[in-house]
């Protein structure tokens, strides 16, 4: 074997110094590569089935008001607190003061809800002081403008009450009232107790900044709790949007890791994601103010929904919880046995059976098979962190014992040495810029191979390199996943971050996917990650490049089975992070050239300027290119656009992973 690529050098070796000898230009001698793919049996790894995934974060709205699709903001009248008279927004009084009054008490039939709209009406149908037509009362705009389709039905529900009959009319307008896409009537004699009320309407018209109003022309005193308005066509009834639950299907994530980040601390522990609130029946579910990102959820995607996501995508959960750190403060390990239990409890949420006291919820909730939970984290960013170790440690010992196959995944960082306490995984997080993390291809080419792999749960560009999501911050990405690629025995997981980002509320950027409340686009990092998502469970083949500009440069070659097909493919990357053009030779070595297709397809990511960006208006400007393939084959001369991801797909005629002694015995003959 070693003489075929020492003959590799030599080509190389020659062409370099014939452009010495002879002064070739400099586009000559800064362009050329060769790449060296050793497709032999003794040179392939399997890769982690779960190695590339996604992260999901309550952050910019990527929950409420995005994946989740329930179409009302502050639904039971709590984001104000637990105050009277406190704030309602976004909902707004639909008349003035003579004619209505509107505030909140704390008469709701929800005890851990306790807010309550009370809405006195002082117009009536008959009298002197006349309702105007169509009565006065509420709306609500959702999460900046309420998606309508036509066409599409959608599920009412409200509590409701009153001292006298209610009649109350429903309706969806467009964003001031005039122009009505639905409606329907409320009529009950008795509600003078709490009553709940289901409808559903039907959309004559399409508007994507539409509200929800209820109005009445009746005098009297009307009390609204938990307002809710879903559409009928989430994923498989499960509340997700449809067109955001495809776009992350899309991508094949091996695992999904949840429901943060920061959002799992909080500053405060107060207003930390605590799971136990967010399971039951949605009306009481308390919901939270999100401190660290600034926003209200009432928690309709909660731990039982983060499970199903999960097992809908078909990828290994990852669930993070509170260690009992928050940005601002620490549990003493003495007192942190309560939080210890907390997380136990979540797992039997989980894993538990279904007449388990925990998994007895998960079932009443729908599941009554178990979750498929492998990996949990021990808290997010927190090593350095006042009594993370020490409370670690007593986490790691009670999950082990209990549930001893779980793995976990510690906070600090291993790539440079041992940790100083147990861990199956550590955590590793990159944000920088485009030259910075493309030069991280490497990080993990002198990890020990012995102990806890990484967990690259947070990576992507960021400042000005990255701006909304640019071609550039994919490019660097990319090479660095190559990276993680080869070094796939030592890295278990990647995952970029964040994953969605509401355009109305961009707390964060870039982010892999942008919406608003009808439309959406993958940024240039959203597409670079199809470039990767077949190496999941992929055989990966040894690599070398040889070019005098390899600094720019970064390649992995691999094989994988097409799910669509169910046939094998042999796939070659190659990122060129240059601002030049280059000419690369691929030579597939180790294998019969019989066994490659004479033909196969190339797919390109890249525009004519490193910072475009893609958008509403022009949603696929940087998006992967598919094209033949003429001349496949153990021997392959393929240009290299400037500041480009391609990837090389050729069709073998029998996976290699699965050949036969004999089927090498050409390889020994060189």
């Amino acid at each position: 074997m070693g003489t075929r690529y020492d003959h590799h050098a030599l080509k190389l070796g020659l062409l370099i110094g014939f452009c010495v000898l002879f002064q070739c230009s400099a586009t000559l001698w800064d362009t050329n590569a060769l790449l060296i793919v050793n497709a032999s049996k003794s040179s392939t790894r399997k890769m982690p089935e779960s190695l590339f995934g996604v992260f999901f974060e309550e952050i910019n709205h990527a929950g409420a008001g995005g994946l989740w699709a329930e179409l009302v903001s502050n639904r039971g009248f709590e984001s104000g607190g637990q105050h009277s008279p406190s704030l309602i927004a976004p909902w707004s009084i639909i008349g003035d003061d003579s004619m209505l009054k509107v505030s909140t008490d704390f008469s709701s039939c929800f005890k851990q809800n306790p807010i309550a709209l009370r809405m006195e009406v002082l117009c009536d149908n008959h009298g002197e002081n006349i309702c105007p037509v169509g009565g006065v009362g509420i709306y609500n705009p959702g999460h900046w403008g309420m998606n309508i389709e036509k066409g599409k039905s959608y599920n009412l529900i409200f509590y409701v009450r009153s001292s006298g009959s209610v009649n109350v009319s429903v309706s969806l307008t467009d964003s001031i009232g005039v122009q009505t896409l639905a409606t329907v009537n409320i009529i009950e004699s008795d509600v003078s107790n709490w009553t709940k009320m289901e409808a559903k309407l039907e959309a004559k018209e399409s508007n994507p900044n539409s509200r929800l109003q209820l109005k009445t022309d009746v005098k009297g005193v009307i009390w609204f709790d938990q307002v809710s308005l879903m559409p009928t066509d989430t994923y498989k009834g499960h509340g997700f949007r449809n067109d955001l639950f495809k776009m992350v299907a899309d991508m094949k994530p091996g695992f999904i890791r949840f429901p943060g980040g920061c959002f799992v601390e909080g500053e405060y522990l107060r207003n930390a994601f605590r799971w136990k609130e967010t399971v039951g029946p949605w009306e009481e579910r308390p919901g939270h103010f999100g401190d660290v990102w600034m926003y209200w959820t009432e928690d309709g995607l909660g731990h039982y929904e983060f499970f199903q996501l999960a097992e809908d995508l078909g990828a290994a959960p990852i669930w993070v919880f509170n260690n009992g750190i928050s940005h601002k403060e620490s549990v003493d390990p003495s007192n942190i046995m309560p939080f210890v239990q907390e997380a136990l409890d979540g797992i039997e949420f989980a894993r538990g059976d279904a007449n388990s006291k925990w998994g007895s919820i998960r079932a009443a909730m729908g599941h009554p098979k178990p979750f498929d939970l492998k990996y949990v984290a021990i808290g997010n960013e927190d090593c350095w962190l006042k009594n993370y170790r020490a409370n670690y440690l007593q986490f790691y010992a009670a999950i082990q014992k209990a549930y001893p196959d779980i793995k976990m995944i510690s906070n600090c960082d291993g790539s440079n040495g041992q940790l100083d306490h147990p861990a199956d995984m550590y955590d590793f997080h990159i944000y920088a810029n485009a030259s910075h993390v493309f030069s991280m291809a490497n990080t993990f080419d002198h990890t020990s191979r012995v102990g806890p792999k990484a967990f690259v749960s947070e990576y992507a560009v960021t400042g000005n390199d990255a701006g909304s999501g640019s071609l550039l911050g994919a490019i660097a990405e990319a090479g660095f996943l190559i990276g993680v690629e080869k070094n796939s025995d030592v890295v278990e997981m990647a995952s970029y971050a964040p994953l969605f980002v509401n355009t109305n509320d961009r707390r964060w950027m870039p982010d892999a996917i942008v919406f608003d409340s009808s439309q959406s686009y993958g940024t240039p990092s959203y597409w670079m990650q199809h470039f990767f998502k077949e190496s999941n469970g992929a055989t990966l083949l040894k690599s070398t490049l040889q070019s005098n500009s390899s600094n720019s440069l970064e390649a992995s070659a691999i094989v994988y089975r097409d799910s669509e097909d169910d046939k094998d493919y042999l796939r070659v990357k190659v990122v060129n992070f240059g601002s030049n053009t280059v000419n690369l030779q691929i030579s597939i070595d180790g294998v019969d050239p019989n066994l490659l297709a004479s033909s196969g397809s190339k797919t390109v990511l890249s525009s004519t300027n490193v910072m475009d960006e893609n958008s509403f208006a022009n949603p696929n400007k940087v998006a992967p290119v598919k094209s033949l393939l003429e001349t496949a084959g153990d021997k392959m001369d393929v240009v290299l656009l400037p500041h480009s991801l391609t990837c090389f797909d050729v069709l073998m005629k029998s996976d290699i992973t699965q050949m036969t002694t004999d089927d090498w015995s050409y390889v020994s003959s060189m």
